[in-house]
């Protein structure tokens, strides 16, 4: 068979660290297993345009590997190209660039390695919040820069201790999300999910669900985002809904950029009615220089705790997404069942609950 990996450059640094496996440089380490296995392996990061090395090779591709970082986005135009297509594996969390439907309509499978950066973008969801609230940002080029005047940093630096945060999906992250806030002495903790956590879970951290959008955010001095991204959330953060937020809330998204309406949340900063916009997303990825939310600072010179993509992509991470990949292969190769936390797309149906949440 055909495998086609679609992965990002890591250069220099994939070349000095070999543990970033998700690079084109260390192919997931997964060609020594498919050559031995008797398979072609193609690895390229080239993945846009029609002179792509993804559309050049996607025609004759058997089983595509994506990964959520450097996404190769599967358009159902390109499915009809891809005739001997038969499974799409996300070396990662989060089959979103794949155009589930059309993959239903051909059946073509689409699997992820489901809880492989859970703990990862857990992690990385605390430390934007908190990096917002306490206005760490401008205090850190500050002591860069040599400069040093603690009252323009104080003046907008908070404590986490006493707010209300909510978690925008209570899922697998957003269920651990809640779990790393309880040592934090909130003041309370709230989620929206078009499903509650169970009764167990829900008291042992403590929360409380809103099932009303508008009345969840206007309740929150801090939203974090952890929903996959499908028609019922892509721009759901929008102008309107922003109207609704607390006036000078802080905002985490760490899931996926196009949940936001990124020129939206950009003017919500720049206005002061969100004190603060942190995350990893981009609504398109690599995102162009000019991108809004590169250059968005609030009234006061911060509130922008933007970054490249890497949450769910530590090397701890990368190891996981790695290994779970080479399991996905081996049990499609071997005519295994597949772990069912890892099935987004079966044959002819979708199998996760979340994307089948429209």
């Amino acid at each position: 068979m055909k495998v086609l990996a679609i992965l990002y450059n890591g250069f220099k640094a994939a070349k000095a660290e070999p543990r970033l496996l998700g690079t084109v440089e260390n192919e997931l380490g997964l060609r020594a297993y498919l050559e031995s296995q008797g398979h072609e392996y193609i690895v390229t990061s080239s993945k846009e345009g029609p002179d792509s090395d993804f559309q050049k090779h996607i025609a004759d591709t058997d089983i595509l590997i994506t990964t959520p970082f450097h996404p190769g986005y599967l358009t159902k135009e390109l499915m009809a190209k891809a005739k001997n297509l038969k499974v799409c594996v996300t070396a990662g969390v989060g089959s979103d660039h794949v155009d589930l439907n059309a993959a239903v309509e051909r059946k073509i499978q689409v699997l992820e390695v489901s809880g492989s950066n859970v703990v990862s973008v857990a992690e990385q969801v605390m430390m934007s919040i908190l990096l917002l609230v306490r206005n760490f940002v401008p205090a850190h080029e500050q002591a860069v820069s040599g400069n040093w005047q603690v009252s323009d940093i104080a003046r907008n630096a908070f404590d986490l201790e006493g707010k209300v945060v909510g978690t925008l999906g209570a899922g697998r992250i957003g269920h651990r999300v809640l779990q790393r806030l309880v040592p934090f002495n909130t003041k309370e903790l709230l989620y929206f999910d078009y499903k509650g956590l169970p009764k167990e879970a829900e008291q042992a951290v403590g929360a409380r669900r809103v099932e009303d959008l508008k009345e969840f955010v206007s309740q929150c001095d801090v939203v974090t985002v952890n929903a996959p991204l499908h028609e019922g959330t892509k721009g759901l953060i929008n102008k309107d809904l922003l109207q609704h937020f607390k006036p000078g809330a802080w905002l985490v998204n760490t899931a996926r950029g196009a949940i936001c309406n990124a020129d939206d949340v950009a003017a919500a900063v720049k206005s002061g009615q969100l004190r603060g916009y942190a995350g990893d997303v981009w609504n398109q990825q690599p995102a162009p220089a000019d991108h809004p939310w590169r250059s968005m600072r609030n009234p006061l010179g911060g509130g922008n705790g933007m970054t490249p993509h890497y949450s769910g992509t530590t090397l701890d991470a990368q190891t996981r997404y790695a290994e779970g990949t080479k399991q996905i292969l081996q049990n499609y190769f071997e005519g295994k069942p597949q772990d069912p936390g890892n099935v987004i797309v079966g044959v002819g149906k979708i199998e996760s609950a979340s994307y089948g949440q429209r």
